[in-house]
């Protein structure tokens, strides 16, 4: 079971702040409740606002410091990209294709006739194995960029809105963290 991550976002107030500098970098506030929906909450004063470089709209973390204190910070930006990954899958592909037995004119063992069959693209598939995927290059590229060449690889798709698009070609890192 994972740790439960405590996080919230500031939101403006009207609630005036209660709180008492008890040093450099710490405070004791007091919680107030709102009285529309009974919420706690913590009004952050705008000179430890400014101070700790706290906006509306950032998610603050809390770390419960197991002595009946929390420590609150600005959790970190997490800007993302696009990179685009090329890799090459490889595949053990089997024929069985029926040829004489013998010699032909030219002194060839007639059994080489097979690999005609499968290299002209006759002969029907037997069986295949993937063996594995070997990545080959990586790059970073922007969003536009990633459309535009979604539109190339895709052509039955470049009419599709570019949500649709995203959401079938593209792995979001939310996906990734079990987060869609």
């Amino acid at each position: 079971m994972g740790k439960k991550k405590l996080q919230s976002a500031i939101e403006p107030s009207n609630l005036e702040p209660h709180w008492v500098k008890t040093g450099d970098n710490s405070w004791i506030a007091t919680l107030q409740e709102d009285s529309k929906t009974g919420d706690l909450i913590l009004p952050l004063p705008d000179d430890l606002m400014k101070s700790q470089g706290f906006e509306i709209g950032d998610v603050l973390k809390w770390k419960d410091n197991k002595d009946g204190s929390f420590s609150i910070s600005k959790k970190a930006s997490e800007e993302k990209q696009w990179v685009l990954v090329e890799a090459v899958s490889t595949f053990r592909t089997r024929y069985m294709v029926e040829v004489p037995v013998g010699i032909d004119d030219y002194g060839n063992d007639k059994a080489k006739w097979a690999l005609d069959t499968v290299t002209m693209g006759e002969a029907k598939e037997f069986s295949q194995e993937h063996l594995g995927e070997q990545i080959v290059s990586h790059r970073v590229v922007t969003k536009k960029e990633a459309l535009a060449l979604c539109d190339v690889d895709n052509d039955y798709a470049d009419e599709w809105e570019k949500e649709l698009k995203m959401k079938n070609f593209f792995t979001t890192w939310e996906e990734q963290n079990g987060n869609d």
